[in-house]
């Protein structure tokens, strides 16, 4: 029924298609009508609003950060993550891993390395786990400096922001359907 040796078999050819032609095509954009991201403005210098090492100016974080920095890192991270995950399980998760092995520094860390990449901001002094090793405190508050200074409000977090920015666009009430007989 079937040959029993290999070369029994009929030759066979396998057809191979040519390759597509190079091209730029890209497909076309359509609107969903589902609201894009929230685009972060970029700077157009790529510095630091203050120094990592002016903790001082904003001496209420500057104490909040020295006593209870999984606090002021829940409320960076929320902001940085754009609102995905609340500021009480950023700061939680922060407060427990410095707890437990002491390096809350090298989560708070990519949180760094996150808002850098959104505005477009230079790794100074040195890199940004390094930052975070040794000064923790100066860094979580720099950070809070510059989210300030680039028009947040910390304490109400990502949808309050996003509230306060929307704040006077109204949309329409929705009526319900026509009256039926």
């Amino acid at each position: 029924m079937y040959p029993s040796h290999p070369q029994d078999y009929p030759p066979q050819s396998y057809y191979q298609p040519p390759a597509p032609p190079e091209s730029n095509y890209q497909p076309p954009q359509y609107a969903t009508g589902i609201p894009g991201q929230y685009v972060v403005p970029q700077p157009i210098n790529g510095k630091w609003s203050s120094s990592l090492c002016a903790c001082c100016s904003d001496v209420s974080n500057c104490c909040l950060t020295c006593w209870c920095p999984c606090i002021t890192f829940g409320q960076i991270a929320e902001i940085v993550d754009k609102g995905n995950t609340s500021c009480g399980v950023h700061g939680a998760l922060y407060a427990i891993i410095a707890a437990f092995t002491c390096c809350g520094c090298l989560y708070s860390c990519i949180f760094r390395s996150k808002m850098r990449s959104q505005y477009g901001l230079r790794e100074t002094p040195c890199n940004d786990c390094l930052v975070h090793v040794c000064c923790e405190p100066c860094a979580l508050c720099q950070e809070y400096r510059e989210l300030k200074h680039n028009g947040f409000d910390i304490s109400i977090g990502w949808q309050g922001n996003m509230e306060r920015q929307n704040y006077g666009v109204q949309m329409p009430p929705m009526t319900p359907g026509g009256m039926y007989r």
